[in-house]
């Protein structure tokens, strides 16, 4: 297969493309987390959840019947490091109740989950997802958005509405998350671009919406 006909393989088309960037642009705010304050920290997440979501909804539909399972790389000891680093980050404010729990049927206590544990459970899928794409071989290439569009149809796409939801409660509730921020602030930091990058990404997907 020529190079050319390489390129025209739809993992490089532009939804797969754009949601590669957006993947990569969360993992970098999430292990980039001691460089921002609890707000900065808690608005960053409340802007770039949505457009993982959209983004990840925008991925071609993959009927990969020999598809295999790509190969994992974060291990178990890096996610409970992390997700003790984004507990901490968000305090009191990470945990929230769950309303969309199987098993609040048959439990008579309200169930609560995590903001933190939705962003580690999210961010461990992308960072495997991002590494086997960064070997640049098609058909891993390919793999790896077959497993990544799977996993979000039947597991951390529910974890990204439940964590937005709770992320929107924090955003715009009665308590002032700067009150509450013990994080020193750290002016230009290389996730306070990152967020930036969220507010004009979202900016230039509706100018672009707007000219159709």
């Amino acid at each position: 297969m020529s190079e050319e006909d390489l390129l025209d393989h739809w993992v490089y088309s532009k939804n797969v493309i754009e949601f590669v960037t957006v993947a990569h642009e969360y993992c970098t705010f999430v292990e980039n987390y001691a460089a921002l304050s609890r707000s900065a920290f808690i608005d960053t997440a409340h802007k770039i959840f949505p457009l993982l979501y959209l983004k990840a909804c925008l991925l071609p539909d993959i009927d990969e019947e020999n598809a295999d399972t790509p190969e994992k790389y974060l291990s178990e000891v890096d996610y409970n490091f992390l997700l003790g680093k984004i507990s901490a980050k968000l305090g009191q404010f990470d945990s929230y109740p769950e309303v969309f729990d199987s098993g609040m049927q048959f439990s008579e206590e309200a169930i609560s989950d995590n903001i933190s544990e939705n962003i580690c459970d999210i961010y461990q899928d992308l960072k495997d997802f991002i590494m086997v794409y960064r070997i640049g071989t098609t058909e891993l290439m390919a793999d790896a958005v077959w497993e990544c569009k799977n996993n979000f149809t039947t597991y951390w796409g529910q974890k990204l509405v439940n964590g937005l939801r709770a992320l929107h409660a924090v955003r715009y509730g009665e308590i002032s998350i700067e009150d509450h921020d013990q994080t020193p602030k750290i002016n230009q930091s290389p996730q306070a671009k990152n967020e930036n990058w969220v507010s004009k990404h979202f900016n230039n997907y509706f100018d672009e919406d707007e000219t159709r």
